[in-house]
């Protein structure tokens, strides 16, 4: 196979890999709005096959109805929902399952059909089967969280909600980053060693990915809904009653006050190191693509700054609080390819 040749493989393989990072952001996003919309238990049983067929009848409804109304979301916050209003709630859940199942087939049949063709890069196929296997692992992760809140406590643990939110972040990341890989050949990667913006690029992503994992925290909790004033937390800044449980490091995980002050501390933490590396980047008088990415990762980290406030002092509606979800992800996005760039590229670029 000629240069060309696997060029071309190349940038269709990372086209066919961003589609399907976008769709994942998608499913994201869906999956915020199925938990604010409190909908995330409307469906009671897991159907990997069957599961794609929703009620196509008033009674194939009703009977999916009174299978829910067995369980303690309907008999301890939902008691007299009508049918019309199960309806709703279910079929959010229903599509985040459905679009779940599409991603896989949107990967796994074009992985094939680059793999018979030989389009796939030595070395490539090991993290695309990776990939795939995570992919899984989500789909199980995800009812494996659903379980938990179809016992006596009609909310699922925010535990398993972090570690599901956590896991399709990380395929998005690193998915994006095999993207990148293909699409970007660096110029000097055996200079790249020597590069400690590329690693504290490299230090801001995984600081990123904590910091949404903490809002995993906030929206299992619920924690978001306790002070909606900013920058004080009801009627100070370090709010009473901080770590004040048995035993108090159990407080950063379970206690409502506690999460939102740690998601508070860690976003201030995360501007003031984003504003000093970007400040670094430019100084350093790095050219290529490296001016650009800083700006994109300052840009998004404005737009997530205001988004968050807001989500907050208008008390976590939907949409917005949706928005914020997709700000942090578009924010984690704008930090990997400053990664790239910086560490890919290498210091003399």
């Amino acid at each position: 196979m000629t240069l060309s040749q696997q060029n071309a493989h190349d940038r269709q393989v990372a086209t066919w890999l961003l589609f399907c990072a976008a769709v994942i952001f998608g499913m994201i996003l869906l999956g915020g709005v199925t938990r604010l919309t409190n909908s995330g238990l409307s469906m009671v049983e897991w159907k990997p096959l069957m599961g794609v067929i929703p009620p196509l009848s008033e009674q194939a409804w009703q009977e999916t109805f009174d299978k829910y109304r067995l369980y303690p979301e309907y008999r301890k916050v939902n008691r007299g929902m009508s049918l019309d209003d199960f309806k709703s709630i279910f079929m959010f859940e229903y599509l985040h399952r459905v679009l779940g199942r599409l991603i896989g087939v949107l990967f796994a049949l074009p992985l094939l059909y680059f793999a018979w063709r030989g389009a796939i890069r030595p070395g490539l196929m090991p993290r695309l089967w990776l990939l795939f296997f995570l992919g899984g692992c989500q789909g199980l992760l995800g009812w494996y969280m659903v379980k938990s809140g179809l016992v006596d406590n009609p909310r699922v643990s925010q535990y398993r909600l972090t570690a599901h939110l956590g896991l399709a972040v990380a395929i998005y990341a690193y998915m994006l980053w095999l993207a990148f890989e293909l699409l970007f050949t660096p110029r000097a990667r055996a200079a790249a060693t020597g590069n400690s913006l590329g690693r504290w690029s490299l230090v801001l992503v995984g600081l990123l990915f904590l910091m949404i994992l903490s809002g995993g925290l906030v929206a299992g909790t619920r924690a978001g809904f306790a002070y909606s004033t900013w920058p004080l937390m009801g009627d100070s800044f370090i709010p009473r009653g901080l770590y004040a449980g048995t035993p108090a490091w159990l407080d950063m995980f379970e206690d409502i006050t506690t999460v939102q002050f740690n998601h508070r501390m860690f976003a201030y933490l995360l501007v003031l190191l984003i504003g000093v590396f970007a400040v670094a980047v430019y100084r350093s008088g790095r050219g290529g693509r490296a001016p650009l990415a800083v700006s994109l990762l300052l840009l998004a980290l404005a737009v997530q700054v205001v988004l968050g406030i807001s989500t907050l002092l208008l008390h976590v509606p939907v949409a917005l609080a949706a928005a914020h979800q997709g700000g942090a992800m578009l924010l984690l996005t704008a930090s990997l390819y400053t990664s790239h760039v910086l560490v890919r590229e290498g210091p003399s670029a």
